[in-house]
């Protein structure tokens, strides 16, 4: 893999780095939008003193840490796939462009040394799963990938119980950042209580340097809800994702394409709200992934 220059000085010299996915990118939102909020994310984690590590796979190699001009033609490029772990061998082999989703940027990020990694929202159980058996690889990855994942919470269009009763069985902790119930992507609160919960940032550096300490190979998962004045009714979203999944299983979409359309079908509902939202609940997570990251150097 390729190392930005940046990045590897901040690694070998103990300095916060914070990763970035770039399937957000490519497959998340139109151009340009989808560039100019990637390129704001990164502003914001370096306002906060940390690096931002955005990563895809250019060519058939990894690159840890995407230039400004990579972002660009990653916003813009048609045909990019979209790569988990099961992806990255048959994409970096044949040199394709790739763009990570959670469970691949953990795997890359991992190894590249990072241990933080800010996200919008993971993949879990999807709703029907208990006959279609359609669980996104995330939450296998946060069972085994050693990495502190920041999202808003598994994304909406997702049955959000059995998503947390599979982390559950997977032994992934899943804390709640000054919230006592499970964030649900577009909506700060849910029906499902957490367990365990998180005031600031320097608290979660020590749990990750706990899990270290007894050489846990699995993730932990810090939800942070969306900021308030973003926040969307629950109730009114979860009629907007029906018809979406609706119209989604007339026209016989299935599989990693599920996901895109869902959320572009959800923008066009309602009129690009989810989408501010989207934007919004991203960069409240790139404030607190690069103040967890910062802390943890201290550790």
């Amino acid at each position: 893999m390729k190392i930005a220059k940046r990045v590897l000085e901040a690694l070998n010299n103990n300095e916060p780095v914070v990763a970035l996915e770039s399937t957000i990118i490519s497959h998340g939102m139109p151009y340009p939008q989808n560039v100019k909020v990637a390129l704001e994310v990164e502003k914001i984690i370096e306002d906060e003193g940390a690096v931002p590590a955005t990563i895809g796979i250019i060519d058939g190699e990894p690159i840890i840490g995407m230039s400004h001009e990579e972002i660009e033609e990653f916003g813009k490029r048609e045909g990019i796939l979209k790569v988990s772990r099961r992806d990255l061998g048959y994409v970096i082999a044949s040199k394709s462009w790739g763009a990570t989703t959670v469970a691949a940027t953990m795997i890359l990020a991992s190894k590249a040394g990072i241990k933080i990694f800010v996200t919008g929202g993971i993949g879990g159980v999807h709703r029907g799963a208990t006959s279609t058996f359609d669980i996104s690889a995330d939450l296998d990855e946060l069972s085994k990938t050693d990495m502190c994942v920041v999202c808003a919470g598994p994304k909406a269009i997702l049955d959000l119980d059995l998503t947390m009763e599979y982390l559950e069985t997977k032994g992934v902790l899943v804390l709640g950042y000054n919230c006592s119930s499970l964030p649900c992507f577009y909506s700060r609160s849910s029906n499902i209580p957490l367990e365990y919960h998180a005031e600031d940032p320097k608290f979660i550096a020590r749990i990750i340097k706990a899990q270290k300490d007894l050489s846990l190979s699995n993730g932990i998962l810090v939800t942070n809800p969306i900021p308030e004045q973003y926040s969307l009714d629950k109730d009114k979203m979860n009629i907007v994702i029906e018809a979406a999944i609706d119209k989604m299983n007339k026209l016989g979409i299935k599989g990693k394409e599920e996901t895109p359309f869902l959320l572009k079908e959800i923008v066009a509902i309602t009129k690009g709200e989810s989408l501010n939202a989207n934007i919004a609940l991203v960069k409240n997570n790139a404030h607190l992934g690069a103040k967890i990251a910062l802390e943890l150097t201290k550790l």
